[in-house]
């Protein structure tokens, strides 16, 4: 697993939206805007709430594997790349956690599944020398 620094974790939770990136079985990418999604405190897992996911959940059913990608705006923009292993949840304690903080913000948000992220590893996508670099 791959722990964010406290520097990416800053930057991902004023990020109002992520981009979660998957592709298809075949390889065809889809990158999608996420909006309700929770960084866990131990820094290492991220939960993406489903509430009208197609593709994406198409996509993560048949290959679950994802890339996150988070930017905090200035000169330079400082940006990183989370790549994981995702698990989807439609039952127990966590998928309960999940609507409530959906319901928190709307009761017209389904809340279908829980995406769980566990970050197995993080790129540097800050434009300069060492952008693309494994972190």
């Amino acid at each position: 697993m791959a722990k964010l620094t406290q520097q990416m974790a800053d930057i991902f939770r004023n990020n109002k939206t992520i981009m979660l990136a998957t592709a298809s079985k075949d390889g065809v990418p889809n990158v999608a805007p996420m909006g309700m999604v929770i960084l866990q405190d131990d820094l290492e897992t991220i939960w993406i709430v489903d509430n009208y996911m197609n593709k994406t959940l198409c996509n993560l059913l048949d290959n679950p594997v994802c890339a996150i990608s988070v930017v905090e705006p200035g000169t330079p923009p400082i940006s990183f790349e989370f790549k994981g292993d995702v698990t989807i949840e439609n039952s127990g304690a966590d998928y309960e956690k999940a609507v409530a903080f959906a319901h928190s913000k709307s009761d017209k948000y389904p809340a279908n599944n829980l995406l769980k992220i566990r970050i197995k590893e993080i790129y540097n996508e800050t434009p300069g020398p060492g952008a693309g670099s494994k972190v």
